[in-house]
């Protein structure tokens, strides 16, 4: 079976649609939430939808004491994007969804007050071994192959700088080392260097479970200013850069990121 058969299934019924639409707008949202936005439907019918898309990896889980929470994970659509739409239309799609965008934000800066943080949590399956993504996630030379063309520069020791440099050399992300267990657990701050004065201080965990022949990689990227200047350029770019990291260590050849 197609690996993509089961996200275009979970994508085919509206009411998955409107729930993936609801997690857009707000990420990180309880069952009890989500299921006001089908009010027809009884409490089972909207976790019979939500597991169908847990399944196809749309969406991740996260416990916080009893209450679960549902977040939004883009990579399998960034996939279907990379696999389907983009070697056909990446020119015109670009600039459309840039634009979209670029209209959307400023209405959302000002709606959403920009004290209240947010966090996002991807996973995406690689066919490989927690050894060989640890050091994906950890080589200079084989990040530029898909982290946009940045090259990491770190010592990964606790409280040591981590550094994300561009083909000339200038830093685009810096950051702190706050955790590290090879190859299992990697926590950083995340400075967005290239938003200027701008740029925010968040964090960043990177999580390697190995699950038989594969390995489960679960991002996530807590406080996220809501409305800020990165929460939807850097939530739409770590989609491409799983994306591409999964096609590389499973074929050999990175997709083509421009540059940052």
């Amino acid at each position: 079976m197609d690996e993509m058969e089961p996200v275009f299934k979970a994508l085919a019924d509206p009411h998955r649609r409107l729930l993936l639409d609801r997690l857009h707008e707000r990420d990180g949202q309880s069952l009890l939430e989500l299921q006001g936005y089908l009010p027809m439907m009884t409490r089972f019918g909207v976790m019979k939808h939500l597991k169908l898309l847990e399944e196809a990896g749309l969406i991740t889980t996260r416990k916080a004491g009893r209450e679960k929470f549902h977040h939004l994970n883009p990579v399998p659509i960034q996939q279907l994007y990379d696999r389907w739409v983009s070697k056909y239309a990446k020119p015109w799609a670009t600039a459309v969804v840039g634009l979209k965008y670029a209209l959307e934000e400023p209405s959302m800066v000002e709606t959403i007050a920009p004290v209240e943080t947010t966090s996002h949590v991807l996973q995406v399956f690689i066919r490989t071994t927690p050894e060989r993504l640890w050091q994906a996630l950890t080589d200079g030379a084989i990040t530029k192959l898909y982290f946009f063309g940045t090259s990491v520069d770190s010592t990964w020791k606790p409280g040591t700088p981590i550094r994300y440099l561009s083909a000339d050399g200038n830093t685009t992300l810096d950051g702190e080392v706050l955790e590290i267990d090879p190859p299992r657990k990697l926590v950083t701050t995340f400075i967005p260097v290239w938003q200027g004065d701008e740029a925010q201080t968040s964090k960043v965990t990177y999580e390697i479970e190995p699950m038989g022949d594969a390995c489960r990689l679960m991002l996530t990227h807590e406080d996220l200013v809501v409305g800020g200047p990165d929460e939807t350029s850097v939530f739409h770019g770590w989609s491409k850069i799983l994306s591409s990291l999964k096609t590389y260590l499973e074929t050999g050849e990175p997709l083509e990121l421009p540059a940052m």
